[in-house]
């Protein structure tokens, strides 16, 4: 198949490769993107294996909880500009108190907010406020202690990303700083056993096919692999991270001297996942100020 340029660049964009291995690497994988970085990735070529994750989306994430329940709630807008509004915020959080008393987004979608269904009051929004707005997704954690953090707060319980954390004990200040870890480091499950099977073997792969390259004797590439896995592993997970207010210890060991367990964890972030039209800023004024 002919591969395009703007292949190429999205390719150099999310790996780091030169032009001629991007484009060398789409030919391989007969333009499959994903493919595409694996290849790279094997090859040794692949300054980074994450993908972009641009979030293109708007919107705001509200948290809020009741003694031992927390929730996180995300509701999208078209602009930004919208996530400043007071109006907008206040539905949001609405919202979210809304969700602590129901289990999943559909249940949320037909509850109850002073007297309106959620998708009655979102739809009487998008009228009035004059973007396309949605509520998108909801988590919801229990625990003994819940500890809530915003990042980009926009308002109080209100931001681009909302983290909950659930802990046996008492230790809220910590709490609050695993929160802002989980905020900034992302990890995508609390242990090993929360991790993607699929996602895990994938790796493991990879790590065989670039440990394979080096011509290393078979025996020699097990003992490599169960490191990198190991290195894997611990990097994905939360309790595995170095704890990013002291680095020396992985945030399990931080928790066990603060004397709690973390139990579970949520990490929303508005637009994660979403793909969406890139329009440049100006162009988005303009669209803003047209109505």
């Amino acid at each position: 198949m002919a591969i395009t340029a703007a292949q190429v660049k999205e390719l150099r964009e999310s790996t780091g490769a030169g032009m001629m291995d991007a484009k060398k690497a789409l030919v391989e994988t007969d333009g499959d993107m994903e493919a595409a970085v694996d290849w790279l990735r094997t090859k040794g070529l692949a300054k980074a294996a994450k993908k972009s994750g641009r979030t293109a989306a708007e919107g705001l994430v509200a948290v809020a909880v009741d003694g031992g329940k927390g929730v996180a709630v995300e509701v999208n807008s078209e602009t930004d500009f919208v996530a400043k509004n007071a109006e907008f915020q206040k539905m949001v959080n609405d919202i979210a108190n809304v969700a602590l008393t129901v289990s999943d987004v559909e249940a949320l979608k037909d509850a109850d907010v002073n007297g309106t269904k959620v998708t009655d009051l979102i739809t009487s929004k998008i009228a009035t406020i004059g973007e396309n707005l949605g509520l998108r997704r909801m988590a919801s954690i229990e625990a003994e202690t819940v500890v809530t953090y915003v990042h980009n707060a926009a308002a109080d319980g209100l931001g681009k990303i909302g983290v909950l954390v659930g802990l046996t004990g008492d230790n809220e200040a910590f709490g609050k700083q695993v929160a802002m870890h989980i905020a900034a480091a992302n990890p995508q499950g609390l242990g090993e056993a929360d991790l993607d099977p699929a996602v895990v073997e994938k790796e493991r792969q990879i790590q065989m096919d670039i440990a394979r390259e080096s011509g290393k004797p078979e025996n020699i590439i097990e003992n490599m692999i169960k490191g990198r896995m190991a290195k894997f592993i611990a990097e994905s997970t939360l309790l595995g991270q170095a704890f990013v207010i002291n680095p020396d210890l992985t945030v399990e060991k931080a928790a066990a001297e603060a004397g709690v367990e973390i139990t579970g964890f949520v990490r929303l972030e508005v637009g994660e996942g979403i793909e969406k039209a890139s329009e440049d800023f100006a162009a988005e004024v303009a669209k803003a100020v047209r109505g």
